[in-house]
């Protein structure tokens, strides 16, 4: 198989790593790619972002198989223009994204399976969501409602903190990602995912992870989009 991965990260990296180890793998390009995964795999100057681009690309190169890895191209659709082209395709729909895309909708379904969350309140405007800040206390937890590459959480211990964060997310700090907030209760813990693939019908566990976010150690400063991360994660059995 002709396999192709949109991606330049960490996380495609990986990816890249494990498909050239199956033996299915005939030829596997990387999109853009980074200089770790041009050891591996070849690179070409592609969008991952532009789904025309990417179908005309996989039609030039008889790609077979598509990855897609960022959150990015799959909030904009990538996957289901190029299901659409008739390409297999991994990554969820535009729809299905929206649970990586948009804080406020992963809560409303949870909320609607009663799934347990954090209690939480959704803003649109900077004014109401001080006025709940300032209601609610601190620590509390706010957060940009879209995709801000892992930067757009801010775990406020003081009010200060918390109403600073408001001014930067609707300030602009985030672009777009902050035109609107999810302010959360804050729960202290350890924090732990649990991965399962599924094809809308079927679900497959694969393991857990333990990803660190905070920029130094003792899980001090910001939120960043990783500092690492590692499998199994021993706080989930």
């Amino acid at each position: 198989m002709n396999i192709l991965i949109l991606g330049s990260g960490g996380r495609e990296h990986s990816l890249a790593w494990a498909v050239k180890q199956n033996p299915k793998c005939d030829r596997l390009i990387c999109a853009p790619g980074n200089a770790g995964m041009a050891q591996i795999a070849q690179c070409v100057e592609l969008n991952p972002e532009d789904g025309d681009a990417i179908i005309k690309f996989c039609k030039a190169e008889n790609i077979d198989f598509v990855i897609i890895g960022p959150e990015a191209p799959l909030a904009l659709g990538v996957s289901d223009a190029l299901r659409a082209a008739d390409i297999l395709t991994f990554g969820p729909s535009k729809d299905a994204a929206q649970l990586e895309s948009s804080k406020a909708f992963t809560k409303a379904i949870c909320d609607a399976c009663n799934a347990p969350t954090a209690a939480y309140a959704h803003f649109t405007e900077i004014e109401a969501a001080k006025a709940y800040v300032t209601a609610q206390g601190a620590p509390i937890v706010v957060k940009a409602d879209g995709l801000a590459a892992g930067k757009g959480v801010i775990v406020a211990m003081t009010l200060d903190e918390a109403l600073d964060g408001l001014d930067d997310i609707f300030g602009g700090a985030f672009g777009a990602a902050g035109a609107e907030v999810v302010i959360e209760e804050f729960m202290e813990g350890e924090e732990a995912s649990f991965f399962i693939l599924s094809d809308g019908k079927n679900i497959l566990p694969i393991g857990t992870a333990q990803d660190h976010k905070r920029v130094f150690d003792g899980d001090k400063g910001p939120n960043t989009g990783g500092m690492g991360a590692y499998s199994p994660a021993p706080v989930m059995t």
